[in-house]
């Protein structure tokens, strides 16, 4: 029992240290120049800077990041007589490659779908393997060549949308 008594006695002497050691006086500061206030926990400071003391209630200050100020853009619209076609030669650059990989993604779309259209086989393709005693399975692959053609068929449609867009290859 003596043992519990001084073990409790000395935890709550602890305990009374540990906070006494944490509670630090906060001094709030002036901004600088109309900004937010600042607060800091060293006296040497405060006393300098003329700070005063906060006291009450705990004080959590959580540090933002600044945003940075950009100059204000002002929208321009191009005049009616310009194109896309006269702009620099860096964009015509860009235009003409993205052409060029836009054609090479239809080729391979249409390569695509004509293997898939040849597989399909109008609707009764080869049975494979095991697809001759489970029908099933024969029914979901017709069913998912049928969804993978018009799939393909879309792509090809949204290929040649784009492509539609680009300005005029010289």
């Amino acid at each position: 029992m003596k043992i519990l008594c001084s073990l409790s006695v000395f935890s709550m002497l602890l305990i009374s240290a540990g906070q006494s050691a944490w509670a630090q006086q906060i001094y709030r500061c002036a901004g600088v120049g109309g900004a937010a206030p600042e607060y800091i926990n060293n006296v040497k400071d405060a006393q300098t800077r003329n700070c005063k003391a906060v006291s009450g209630g705990n004080v959590t200050v959580v540090q933002g990041t600044p945003i940075p100020k950009a100059p204000a853009r002002v929208a321009t619209s191009p005049a009616a007589g310009t194109s896309r076609a006269d702009s620099s030669p860096d964009q015509r650059a860009r235009d003409s490659d993205s052409r060029i990989i836009l054609e090479s993604e239809l080729r391979k779309s249409e390569a695509r779908l004509a293997e898939l259209q040849k597989e399909y086989n109008n609707g009764e393709p080869e049975k494979q393997g095991i697809e001759g005693r489970n029908y099933q399975r024969y029914l979901d692959r017709v069913s998912d060549l049928k969804d993978s053609i018009a799939r393909s068929q879309s792509d090809i449609a949204g290929l040649k949308r784009e492509i539609s867009r680009l300005p005029a290859a010289n």
